[in-house]
């Protein structure tokens, strides 16, 4: 098997790496800015946003935490597809034959306008039209497969059921959409921010937003004090970093584990695949020098903390090796995403009483093409304009429907069962910090106090609190990313504390073991609350 790599940069980064060319200045501590939209987050979806709203004459500002498409974005497997494995026959089930055909219709489009951006702008970002897949290699998944092909072409996908595919492996049954994409995500928004740039748009970088204040105008205040005024405000965090829409309540955070590996070009499968089985299997290629492809791994499904993720990262190589023989490993990293209790994105108002204010979140995986429709729904939203018959059915103001209830209530009964049960004890906490070994760390009382505590591989312990700022659950150790997550609502935090991913916008308490100070950030407030 090949060895894992020790770091764990994805692909997409490092072969399009930050530069001082595609860097851009923050926010000047306690400036005041006016424009008229801010789009908080600078993944795909609020890229995408701000360009179509440029395109339409409108000044736009997007405001990113970090770097932009160096996220979610930056960490994807960028999968172009309306094929989002097993969906149509459920959208089917839960929104009637009309929603599965809006769903596909937006989708596709979607695809199309992104192949047709690529080409306006010139953007060499390695695009390739392929078929997609959605294998089965047992007799029941097989059995959900055929009822997936059926319900994607009613829906007005070229869907067809198949039994032969690309992969070096025999499947039962694949559902196969012709004509489908992949490409490279972080150089193609990276092109889309440049050309922001030219339509008189701005960026920045490295200026984390806690505030909001909704009205006429708006007002957006970041960490470092800066203000924002603008008469709309979007937010694409991902997760949204403010709860007055409560959706966290309707979102579940899942994580999962990627290996990318050369392999000779003559054994490229040509094409997307995915399967549910084995706890997710996605399967996909991209150019990578004479002679070779590379060839990415996504699985491992699991809920942020609650892993054993280096032994995640030996299964998902293991897989790889057992499949692709001569496949050798060459990145290692992982991503995140968010779903709806009802797997449709949440595109519109933020919440029933906005009135300037928009979010796009709730991807489930899926976000190439979602976070390109969210752009071309936000921008109708924003300049009024027609907005297309699918629109109601991406309204975060929806409500939940009967066939949603079963996902709702296993959603709330694992943040329940994390809330509490992370405080009677478990895997994660330990009697004294002698227990917790180099490049570990774990739940430990001091001084009659929890900590979470981190020793570094030279031995240094790191402590902050245990409770993350978001909502308060307890978080857990990532032994294998060196994180503290929260396996409530998906927020992650360096052993220092600081924010590496949201809901969560503040740090993690900084605590010296003594227990003879405190410092940091507020430990339970929630942004925007």
């Amino acid at each position: 098997m090949s060895e894992l790599p020790s770091d764990h940069e994805s692909y997409w980064l490092a072969s399009a790496p930050v530069t001082p060319e595609t860097s851009h200045p923050p926010l000047e501590p306690g400036s005041e800015t006016d424009t008229d939209v801010v789009v908080i987050g600078g993944g795909i979806a609020g890229l995408c946003t701000a360009w179509e709203l440029a395109r339409a004459g409108r000044g736009v500002t997007v405001v990113e935490a970090d770097r932009i498409a160096a996220g979610v974005t930056g960490h994807t497997t960028a999968k172009v597809t309306a094929q989002h494995s097993l969906i149509y026959d459920e959208l089917r089930s839960k929104h009637g034959a009309e929603g599965a055909r809006h769903y596909a219709r937006s989708q596709q489009e979607a695809l199309e306008h992104l192949v047709a951006v690529v080409g306006e702008l010139g953007v060499d970002c390695e695009l390739e039209r392929v078929a997609a897949y959605t294998w089965a290699e047992s007799e029941e998944q097989d059995e959900k497969v055929r009822a997936e092909a059926e319900a994607a072409a009613e829906a007005g996908l070229p869907a067809s059921y198949v039994t032969d595919t690309g992969l070096p492996f025999p499947v039962r049954g694949a559902v196969r959409v012709a004509d489908q994409a992949q490409f490279h995500p972080r150089r193609y928004l990276l092109a889309l921010a440049a050309d922001l740039l030219r339509r008189g748009g701005r960026i920045a970088e490295r200026t984390r937003v806690v505030g909001l204040e909704e009205g006429e105008p708006c007002r957006v205040t970041a960490e470092n004090g800066a203000v924002v005024t603008a008469r709309e405000v979007v937010v694409a965090t991902h997760y949204p970093v403010f709860d007055r829409a409560m959706l966290f309540s309707r979102l579940e955070p899942h994580r999962e584990l990627v290996v990318a590996a050369a392999i000779p070009a003559d054994q490229d499968p040509a094409g997307m695949y995915i399967t549910p089985e084995d706890n997710t299997r996605s399967v996909r290629t991209a150019p990578y020098g004479d002679g070779q492809r590379l060839l990415i791994v996504t699985g491992e499904s699991f809920l942020p903390g609650t892993a054993d993720v280096p032994e995640r990262f030996a299964r998902l190589a293991g897989w790889t090796a057992e499949r692709f023989p001569d496949a050798r490993i060459v990145h290692r990293w992982a991503t995140q995403d968010n779903a709806s209790t009802d797997r449709v994105p949440y595109i519109g108002p933020f919440h029933p009483g906005a009135r300037h204010t928009y979010v796009a979140a709730g991807f489930g995986g899926w976000g190439m093409t979602s976070g390109v429709l969210a752009g071309q729904l936000l921008t109708a939203y924003l300049t009024e304009s027609e907005l297309p018959p699918w629109a109601g059915l991406y309204d975060p103001r929806r409500l939940p429907g009967v066939r949603e209830a079963p996902a709702l209530l296993g959603l709330q009964a694992t943040v329940a069962k994390h809330f509490v049960g992370d405080r009677l004890g478990g895997s994660t906490h330990v009697d004294s910090v002698e227990d917790i070994r180099p490049g570990s760390g774990a739940l430990v009382r001091v001084g009659g106090r929890r900590c979470a505590v981190h020793r570094d591989a030279q031995g240094r312990l790191h402590a902050v609190s245990d409770r993350c700022t978001h909502l308060g659950c307890l978080v857990h150790f990532n032994d294998a990313e060196l994180a503290w997550e929260c396996p409530c609502h998906g927020s992650r935090f360096a052993p220092d504390g600081s924010v590496l991913q949201g809901p969560a916008v503040r740090p993690l308490e900084r605590r010296d073991l003594d227990g003879a100070e405190e410092a940091g950030g507020t430990e339970t407030e929630s942004a925007g609350e």
